[in-house]
């Protein structure tokens, strides 16, 4: 029997349906991070909202509804191709369970969601504090691993969007902008530089032959400048770094 190999980020990447009492208004992607509280669900503010995270407009028009509780698909544990679909509550009453960054608050547009449901299931979370290997800079290729449209591939397997950063990212900002064709979907998607080996270029200088797979997580997408626009913005990985700081406090 061949032999199928599967890229990790596309385990890791989570499929999202925003629900009104059952009811789904739209879809997005989240991944998952583990902290001292436990493990944590990362997409974006917007996500669990449902309003613009600029202009505060509703996304569901249709509906005229915002999110009451999240589904999520996780793996399914020892049993890596199979999914549950898993609920959780977004509010204790009036009272919002997620939580937001301790310095940008409602401005980030990033949340993270202490999971309440952890039993028969297979985390595959990123690693958020790894120091990043890979030298990136304008116009290097990276990867946004999500679900276009609401779409997956081979089950619920991520699809991934390739493009280039497009901002430099070592500026004093809480986030930076890569070019690359994304949709409605894709929101909350880990944003990864991903190499299949050979000759990599490193932070510090000098190139490394890697024999294998590299990967490091680099921020979190969260969307286009404008619907006509293949712009998107991306936040920081440390600015999640101090999100789930935070929560650890």
């Amino acid at each position: 029997m061949r032999r199928i190999t599967i890229s990790e980020p596309s385990v890791k990447s989570l499929f999202l349906s925003l629900q009104f009492n059952g009811v789904e208004l739209s879809t997005g992607t989240g991944f998952i991070v583990q902290s001292s509280k436990g493990r944590l669900l990362v997409t974006n503010r917007h996500v669990v909202t449902g309003r613009d995270n600029i202009t505060g407009e509703l996304l569901s028009r249709k509906t005229a509804g915002t999110p009451t509780e999240i589904a999520i698909w996780h793996n399914r544990k020892g049993q890596l191709g199979n999914w549950v679909k898993l609920i959780e509550p977004l509010f204790h009453g009036d009272k919002p369970l997620w939580y937001e960054h301790p310095r940008l608050g409602v401005h980030a547009d990033i949340v993270a969601l202490a999971l309440t449901q952890v039993d028969n299931i297979d985390f595959y979370p990123y690693d958020i504090n790894l120091v990043p290997r890979i030298q990136l800079m304008s116009s290097d290729i990276v990867s946004v691993v999500g679900f276009p449209y609401g779409m997956s591939t081979g089950g619920r397997l991520a699809i991934w969007a390739t493009g280039f950063i497009a901002s430099e990212r070592e500026l004093d900002y809480p986030s930076f902008l890569i070019d690359c064709r994304t949709r409605e979907g894709q929101s909350g998607s880990p944003v990864i530089a991903h190499r299949n080996g050979g000759a990599v270029a490193m932070v510090g200088g000098g190139v490394a032959i890697s024999p294998g797979v590299m990967t490091d997580f680099i921020g979190v997408y969260s969307g286009r400048i404008n619907k006509d626009s293949d712009i998107g913005i991306v936040w920081k990985a440390s600015i999640l770094q101090e999100l789930v700081a935070s929560v650890e406090s």
